[in-house]
């Protein structure tokens, strides 16, 4: 809790602050310091779960600046010349990626332990946890409707009784659009024919209704009023571990794994420790604790599971590209709007 008070003063000082903190250094000037200062989204719960233990591992002295994705990598791009941040911890690398330029490239020493989707192809991406999108179905309301996929979905029974949030705002629900080009378009192709005609019958089935969040998906499937929810993996199975009546079902014809990433920033002035950081969250005891004591779910191959997670080896995966979902976003955006406003 200290160290969330210290981000929070950090972020309310702002730029003011930061400048005083930066007028120390030259750029680029390495240390052997016992001090990390990490930029990061991350939650709460996943801060004072994953810090404590670092320090206590290292001897390092961690300290947290918590904001938006947004706001942190405006903040490391206005700092380039002489950065104040060592990592920016959180963020999917569809945002990142983008930024090469402003960050170190570094293969974890534990790069080799993850599942091969994970690994580290880019030099500068240190995946270290992923979600996928799910469907989640009220059992109370569901009956004898049998959903194990997207093509269930165009059931005439479930018509009007799908949440669903708008693909062209909502980044979980754009996941979804995306993860069920690929998985009814002819061949994986999400350009196809295919594809297309079932995004037209699937928003048809919605008769209309668009969830106003993504928070309202989830939160409308479990409190009664939708029958099924196209949402994400953390949401969906706390409200399975809340006793909520829910059940959580991965696609049958396939699941698209989007991750979060750990990155060094460029001539960070504690490169060493930033390294350190990126190899202690792919550790076996991190890894552990996220897949046995958060809802999130590690990248490690051999990494422990809660019993009500679903091993990733029983779910049907389809193979992503980042850099091809980051050239083709608007295009798929742009057609559909046009199937939405027919």
């Amino acid at each position: 809790m200290r160290k969330l008070a210290l981000a929070v003063l950090a972020v309310v000082l702002g730029s003011f602050a930061l400048a005083g903190c930066s007028s120390s250094s030259d750029p680029g000037q390495k240390t052997d310091s016992k001090h990390l200062m990490v930029y990061t989204p991350a939650s709460e719960e996943l801060i004072n779960l994953i810090v404590p233990a670092f320090e206590e591992e290292t001897g390092i002295q961690v300290e947290i600046v918590a904001a938006s994705t947004g706001e942190l990598l405006t903040r490391i791009k206005g700092e380039a010349e002489n950065p104040i941040a060592d990592v920016m911890w959180g963020g999917s690398p569809s945002l990142i990626m983008p930024l090469k330029e402003y960050f170190e490239e570094y293969v974890s020493v534990n790069d080799q332990y993850l599942s091969p989707e994970f690994k580290n192809k880019e030099g500068f991406v240190t995946r270290y946890s992923s979600t996928s999108p799910v469907l989640l179905i009220n059992t109370d309301l569901i009956g004898d409707i049998e959903v194990n996929g997207y093509a269930d979905l165009l059931k005439p029974e479930l018509k009007g009784k799908i949440a669903h949030g708008d693909s062209a705002t909502s980044s979980s629900s754009f996941n979804h659009l995306e993860n069920m080009l690929f998985a009814m378009g002819k061949d994986k192709d999400p350009f196809s024919q295919e594809a297309w005609d079932y995004v037209e019958a699937f928003v048809n089935n919605l008769d209309g209704k668009v969830v106003s969040s993504s928070g309202n998906v989830h939160k409308g499937v479990a409190d009664g009023e939708y029958y099924v929810g196209l949402t994400y993996e953390e949401p969906a199975v706390t409200y399975l571990q809340d006793g909520a009546p829910v059940k959580v079902v991965y696609m049958e014809e396939g699941t698209i794994f989007k991750e979060s990433g750990n990155y060094i920033v460029k001539n960070a002035k504690n490169l060493e420790n930033a390294k350190l950081f990126s190899d202690f969250l792919l550790s076996e005891q991190v890894q552990n604790l996220l897949g046995l004591e958060t809802m999130n779910r590690p990248v490690r191959a051999d990494a422990e599971l809660a019993s009500f997670k679903t091993p990733i080896s029983e779910i049907k995966t389809i193979e992503y590209d980042v850099l091809w979902g980051l050239e083709n976003k608007d295009a798929i955006v742009e057609k559909y709007m046009d199937v939405v406003t027919k």
